[in-house]
This record gives structure tokens, sequence and C-alpha cells, in this order.
């Protein structure tokens, strides 16, 4: 390893030799935590009559995962720079193991809600310190090229799989199999961990913990993603949905100014004000803003429009899985250090843009080989693409004591992006179909044509908003190539990018203000 690729990570000492080995056992938590978010959504119905849970009620076996995990991850990424990252990640996947076999295990509603609840405590601690190990331990710029490509295809295309695997699970065994299923995940990858894991010296962060920045922030991004949860069942213009808006605004607001002016901040405000990473994490959450309504769109559209099974379901997804992982470890690993991130990241935006607008052309009766196939193979090949140079640049020039942090905005950025996209985009798609039934029904006498409107109407709510999607993914790809203006990577160092750099071979390590 050369001296610059020991002063540009921070870490003195030689890349461990166990480091790909671990690759497999972090790749595999990653892999469990993004299949559980959509895994548990095809098992839902079952659950939902196996244990009496009410229609009002169904939707916190999905928000009490989602408030825990977004509202705690902030907190975890510090967890991860004071204890050490391998440490917190054994212990994170020990408890989602735990949580999981109390959620299969669940007799009634309260039983269910809380291990989600939990499941969400120890996926915010496991989710930053598995990113942080990544940064931390691959310093060469083509290695961690190369890992971050494996890690971005994980990330982008776990959940589709989450859609397939859920799908089996919940048609030929049981819904209880869906939190059952990440107990050998999560003990292959614990072991794993505790073995082959070394993590290099003198990245821990030993600062006080800083509780008020802690419960500020945990309070406003719970209100946060709680206010966008809420918005989708109750309206926009609900009290308690106003209130939650209001309330994360002030919260987060308070948070900012906190971090400012205390010695030991949770989220050190250097970590989000250099250009590029500031760049990196707006646009990666309004990428997901946009996927995530989509996945959502696509699944009723197949289901309910189409009469797919859930298994069924899943396979359709498969062209956008094989998308992200060539995007990913094909496009992103093997330009990543030869080009700009930018010059990946906005073309990569651009293109999931494309095979987004090929999805708005759908109808009732739309061939999958003709519209779907291509929409979705763009969609993956463009986000596989964009998303392995944001995750690696998210992390690379921290200082190793905010790795840990750093990867928390990330998974912050992702989360909270999700909320928003499902909230957003669905309450656009029940306008538009309200309004195109009521526009339609009166001229449909038969109830074969009433019924046909009534699919019209989704399919008209869904490809609506896919367009406000396009139009997101439009001003994502505008944010990368704006603000993230770092270099390629040198050949051998993996460098910083303070916010002026434009040098394309190899870049000074960042002078960051303390």
């Amino acid at each position: 390893m050369s001296q610059t690729a020991v002063k540009a990570s921070g870490v003195t000492d030689a890349p461990d030799a166990g480091r790909w080995k671990a690759l497999v056992f972090i790749a595999l938590a990653q892999l469990m935590v993004v299949l559980d978010a959509t895994i548990v959504n095809i098992a839902l119905p079952s659950a939902q009559q196996d244990l009496g849970i009410s229609d009002g009620n169904r939707q916190w076996v999905v928000t009490a995962y989602a408030l825990a995990f977004g509202g705690l991850l902030l907190f975890g990424g510090r967890i991860a720079d004071l204890w050490g990252r391998k440490r917190t990640f054994v212990v994170g996947l020990v408890g989602f193991a735990a949580a999981s076999a109390l959620g299969g295990a669940a007799t009634n509603e309260a039983m269910m809600f809380g291990s989600r609840a939990l499941q969400g405590v120890f996926g915010a601690l496991l989710a930053p310190a598995a990113l942080s190990l990544l940064a931390v331990m691959f310093t060469d710029a083509k290695e961690r090229a190369k890992a971050f490509g494996i890690y971005g295809a994980i990330a982008g295309g776990g959940g589709a799989v989450g859609l397939i695997l859920g799908g089996f699970l919940t048609e030929y065994l049981n819904w209880r199999w869906t939190f059952f299923v990440n107990i050998p995940f999560a003990v292959v990858a614990a072991a794993g961990a505790y073995l082959v894991i070394r993590e290099p010296k003198g990245g821990r962060n030993r600062s006080p913990l800083d509780v008020p920045g802690v419960i500020l922030s945990t309070l406003g991004l719970v209100a946060l993603v709680y206010g966008f949860t809420r918005a989708e069942s109750e309206g926009w213009s609900d009290a308690v949905t106003v209130g939650m808006f209001v309330g994360s605004a002030v919260l987060l607001l308070a948070f900012v100014i906190v971090e400012s002016k205390v010695k030991a901040p949770l989220l050190p405000l250097r970590v989000i004000t250099e250009r590029n990473r500031g760049g990196i994490y707006l646009s990666l959450g309004l990428a997901i803003i946009a996927m995530f309504g989509l996945f959502l769109f696509l699944t009723y559209y197949l289901q309910i429009v189409k009469g797919y099974t859930p298994v069924k379901t899943g396979f359709a997804f498969l062209p956008m899985i094989a998308g992200m992982i060539t995007g990913s470890t094909q496009i992103g690993t093997r330009l990543m250090t030869r080009v700009a991130p930018r010059l990946l990241m906005g073309p990569g935006f651009l293109v999931a843009a494309v095979g987004m607008l090929l999805l708005t052309q759908l109808e009732v009766d739309t061939s999958y080989a003709a519209v779907l196939l291509p929409g979705m193979l763009l969609l993956g090949l463009g986000m596989g693409t964009a998303f392995m140079p944001a995750m690696s640049m998210a992390t690379q020039g921290v200082e190793p004591r905010d790795s840990g942090v750093a990867s928390a905005m990330v998974n912050t950025s992702q989360q909270v992006g999700g909320a928003i996209g499902t909230a957003l985009l669905n309450t656009i798609a029940a306008s538009a179909t309200t309004s195109y039934i009521a526009d339609h029904i009166g001229g449909a006498a038969t109830r074969s044509q009433q019924q046909l409107v009534q699919l019209e109407g989704q399919v008209q709510g869904y490809t609506s908003a896919i367009w406000f999607a396009v139009g997101i993914l439009v001003v994502a790809a505008v944010i990368a190539l704006t603000f993230v203006n770092a270099g390629r990577p040198g050949g051998s160092a993996v460098t910083g990018s303070g916010a002026g750099e434009t040098a394309e071979d190899e870049l000074p390590v960042p002078v960051v203000a303390h």
C-alpha cells in the first residue's frame, strides 16, 4: 500500500488480508436488512389475518420498523464510531436475529409491532456499522471500487429479491418464515464477522456521547418519517400530520444549532457541509423517493391489474435486479477509477429516468416484454451505475472517527427518501385515480365496464405518479452533476474531495475545519 493511500485513508496499518472474506459477511448482513424491507410487505396480508390486526393498525407492521430504524440511524452511526464498528456490527446482527425470532413467533399484534420496532433498533446499529467497515477496510481505489460495486448492487437489488423470496415463503410455507429466514443470515454473518473482520486501529471516536443531539435528532427524524407515513393514510391537511412536520422542522433546526455549538457533536457538521457528500446525500435521497414509489406501483399493477401471483410478481422484477447488478459491478466498478464520480452518477440517474419514462406508457393491457421489461432494465442499469460511486463517495475522505456517522447519513437519506416517496407518490396516484374514475364512471353501463374503468383509473394513478418520479430523477441527476465535483480517485489511493478540487488524477487529502 502506498504512502499516499495510508495518508488518504487516515489509517496507518496495512490493509487487512481477510478484507475480501469480511466483505462476504458484510454483504450478507446488508442483504438481510434490505430483504427485510420488502419481504414483510408480501407477507403482511397473511400475517394480518392470522393475528387479527385491524386495517387501521396494519400499517404499524411497516411503520414501527421505519420509525425505529430511521430515527436511530445517526445514533447507531455514532455508537459504531464509539464502540468500534466490528462490535456494533455483531451486536446489531445478534439483536436483529432475536427480534426476527420474536416476530416469527408473534401471537398478537402487540408482539408483532414490538418485534418490528426492535428490528428497527438493531438495524440502525447494523446498517451504518456495515458501510463504515467497508470505508475503513478498503482504502485502495480499485479495490474500493470493487467492494462498493458489490455492496451497491446488493443495496439496490436486494429489495426486489425480497419480493421473490417473500412470495415463495408466503405462498409455499407460511408468513412466519419471512421473519425466521433472517436468523440463518444473521447467525452466519455474525460468526463470520467475529472470526474474520479485523478493524483498523485508531479510527474510534471516544468523545462523550452528545445526549441532547441524540434526543433532538431521534425525535426530529421520527416525527418526519411518521408525518409522511401518516400523510399517506390520513391526508396532508390532517392536523396531526401538519403538527408532525412542524415539530420535525423545529426539532431538526434545534439539532443543527446544538451540533454547531457542542464540543463533541453527534453529527459533526463537517460531514454534511462538504460539497461532494452533501450533493450525494441529497441526490441519493431523491433517487430513492422515485424508486420506492415505483416498487410499490409496479407490485400493485402486476398483482391487481395483471393478476400475477406474488411469486410471479417477484420474478417480473428480475430484469431490474439484473440491470442493477450489471450497472453496479460492471459499469460502475470498471469506470470508477477512470472517470469523475459525477460522470457516473448524473448519466446513471438520467438512464434510470428514461426507464421510468417508458413506464409512464403503462395501460391495462400493456405487454410486459414491450414496455415493462426494457423500462425496468434501464431503471436498474441506471440506478446501479449511480449507486455504486454514491455509496463509495459518501464515506470517502471522511476522517476514520467520523466514518460511522457519515455512513449513517447515507442510510438516513435512503430511509427518509423511502418514507417520502411512498407517501408523496401514493397521494399523487390516489388523487389521479379518483379524478379519472369520477370523469369516466358515468359512461360505464355494465358491471364489466365499471370494473374496467376502475382498473384504468388505477393505472392512470400509477402513470401520473411515475411522471413525477421521472422529474425527481432528473433533479437528482442535475444535483449530482452540479454538486459532486471531485475528480476520479488515483490508481493507488482513495482520497478526499474538498469543495474546490477538480484534479483528474490524484486528489489531495481535504482540509476539514474542526
